[in-house]
């Protein structure tokens, strides 16, 4: 169990995040909220009831103490003949930040996307965010290509791309991916939410 302060003195012990899926338009509010404060580029309420109706199941939301302090929105389907998940939103307030928050809540997408049979999982990063580009990095996460001027603040992005082997590998492992970065995070992940 491990403890950190926040800027305002106050101590975050781990345990006392919670983690939710999106259970609906209370929901919406708290995830405008943090997204609007923290992303650099502007959404119309049209944008996330798009996510966050058709894919309710990929979108989480962390909370401390009742307040929400983290969110991801994501969804899936196909495109060019390939099922993939795409991650759209994620935000972790600041002064809970490289606490493992996100990556959490990364996990909870991407889990629910592998098992609905996904193939890959795609994403926008702006190139100057360092700490995205290093929590999708160690989720296994490439870079699959540069885009110029991509973000309305004129910043480009990196498209990273997670790639699952397919589902043909045989395997008696809970996780037939185990040759990924991403099935060692989604072991670590069943352990965690099985205990002891």
């Amino acid at each position: 169990m491990e403890e950190t302060t926040t800027p305002d003195g106050s101590i975050v012990d781990e345990s006392e995040i919670e983690y939710v899926s999106y259970a609906g338009e209370h929901h919406l509010p708290l995830i405008m909220r943090l997204v609007d404060e923290e992303l650099s580029e502007p959404y119309s309420i049209f944008t996330y009831r798009y996510f966050v109706y058709l894919w309710p199941n990929l979108s989480f939301l962390a909370f401390h103490k009742g307040k929400c302090i983290g969110t991801v929105v994501s969804k899936m389907g196909e495109h060019r003949n390939t099922f993939r998940g795409y991650i759209a939103m994620l935000v972790v307030l600041k002064p809970y930040r490289h606490r493992g928050i996100a990556t959490e809540l990364v996990t909870r997408s991407i889990k629910v996307m592998m098992e609905s049979g996904c193939e890959e999982v795609t994403l926008e990063a702006e190139v100057t965010n360092k700490g995205a580009l290093a929590l999708y990095g160690r989720l296994g996460f490439i870079r699959a290509k540069r885009l110029f001027r991509y973000y309305l603040n004129g910043v480009d992005a990196f498209r990273l791309k997670l790639l699952f082997p397919h589902q043909e590998l045989p395997s008696s492992h809970p996780y037939p991916h185990s040759n990924t970065v991403m099935s060692s995070v989604l072991e670590s992940y069943a352990a965690h939410e099985l205990g002891p």
